[in-house]
């Protein structure tokens, strides 16, 4: 069917700027979160086996992420911190948000004197939902 045409008015364009700026700003979201989550779990980080547990449900709770590394370094956000920052990241978290979750991701080379200052600080924070990531047991 044809378009009626008044004359002396402009036939009717659609403006596409605001679908390519909606479209460009979604792929510029996605890299950075896809970047942000590689920061949170370096590929370093060999998970232990587990043969019992639960796996992990998606929740609204502010999650922690403290990664252990084989020579016993913690990461948060993608940075080294010592038993006194991570004392106070623990902290300042736990008084924004009282439902507060924090996983340990520690590699299955650290010895555990590595992981219980991480545990300490979780528990001198008032942190009790604790949880660690592991694989499951071929």
């Amino acid at each position: 069917m044809k378009a009626v045409s008044v004359a002396g008015r402009p036939p009717v364009r659609m403006n596409m700027t605001p679908m390519i700026d909606v479209t460009f700003q979604l792929i510029l979201f996605f890299i950075l979160a896809g970047h942000l989550a590689q920061q949170e779990s370096p590929a370093d980080v060999q998970l232990p086996a587990a043969s019992t547990g639960e796996k992990a449900r998606e929740t609204e709770t502010r999650r922690i992420l403290i990664n252990v590394t084989p020579d016993g370094r913690m990461l948060v956000a993608g940075r080294i911190v010592d038993n006194t920052a991570l004392q106070q990241i623990l902290e300042a978290e736990h008084a924004q948000s009282r439902d507060l979750e924090v996983r340990i991701r520690t590699d299955r080379r650290a010895a555990y004197s590595a992981v219980a200052p991480a545990l300490v600080c979780c528990a001198k924070a008032g942190i009790w939902n604790v949880s660690f990531s592991v694989v499951k047991e071929p």
